[in-house]
């Protein structure tokens, strides 16, 4: 649960950290230089579909742009959409080499209806509707990048669904729930304490009404896990994510503390982590 709204810095950071390839980052494509550069730029694949289809019974909405073999599924955080935590990477992520998918939970984005609700498998029921959406779309297996709650919910759906899940990148996740995360969660239930700049993006994305409601519905929501043994989300899961699986932790965010990043690392076999304390140049801690 990272600090709602900042995913965008910090994805174009991962963009690096992720070792993509030069065209990701903002080189030209396959080595390319001078005009036959602009040329390729210009018709690298900026088209970006934007649809919805029936999952579960819901109908959720997506944006997919690029022609890669390598699928990509970018879920967001809480409150956030496929436009406001992944606009940068559906228009500069490296389309021939990544076919990219980023959705709307249902209840957030262009999801509504339903209105978000959160009850106590609401996690669980992400994952299955990410997945189940994938599968709609036809695509037999696939990466997620995910972040904040969006990060839980890949977490969740690389340990249920081991076979369909290629690679794995997580920040501002956590599978606890600690005395110390409710008071950082209740610090943000009023959303008149919220700086001007997120509130005013939230307000024109949902109206004063629901965002106002629906952020105190995800604080009651993500708090009820601490009524369970050890505050578990998703703790007992992580020993079952087969998949390669690269951990960030941002050094300022406001909602997540380190501790929970190291305690993916731990808990997720093979696993890597990028922190603050990583090594200049060298974003990986085994």
């Amino acid at each position: 649960m990272a600090r709602p709204g900042a995913g965008g810095a910090l994805l174009r950071r991962l963009r690096v950290l992720a070792q993509l390839p030069p065209a990701a980052r903002g080189a030209p494509p396959l080595g390319l230089r001078g005009p036959a550069a602009a040329a390729a730029s210009a018709s690298y694949g900026t088209s970006i579909t934007s649809a919805k289809i029936k999952v579960n019974g819901v109908p959720l909405h997506y944006k997919q742009t690029g022609q890669g073999d390598h699928a990509v599924l970018l879920l967001p955080g809480m409150l956030g959409s496929s436009q406001s935590d992944f606009g940068p990477q559906l228009k500069s992520m490296n389309k021939q080499l990544f076919t990219i998918v980023a959705w709307d939970p249902r209840g957030y984005g262009q999801s509504i209806p339903p209105a978000r609700d959160f009850p106590p498998d609401f996690f669980e029921r992400d994952a299955r509707d990410a997945v189940d959406l994938m599968q709609a779309l036809k695509f037999k297996n696939f990466s997620m990048l995910g972040w904040s709650d969006g990060g839980i919910t890949a977490l969740i759906a690389a340990a249920k669904y081991p076979t369909l899940i290629h690679k794995l990148v997580v920040w501002g996740a956590n599978a606890v729930v600690t005395q110390e995360d409710l008071k950082l969660y209740n610090a943000i239930r009023d959303v008149s304490k919220w700086s001007e700049k997120i509130r005013k993006r939230m307000e024109e994305m949902y109206g004063h009404e629901y965002f106002a409601k629906t952020c105190e519905a995800w604080v009651d929501g993500i708090s009820q896990f601490a009524d369970m043994p050890d505050g578990n989300i998703c703790q007992h899961l992580l020993p079952h994510i087969k998949c390669p699986t690269f951990i960030i932790h941002g050094g300022k965010d406001p909602l997540v503390p380190q501790f929970h990043a190291e305690y993916l690392h731990k808990h997720i076999k093979g696993s890597r982590i990028a922190t603050p304390s990583s090594k200049k140049g060298d974003h990986f801690n085994s």
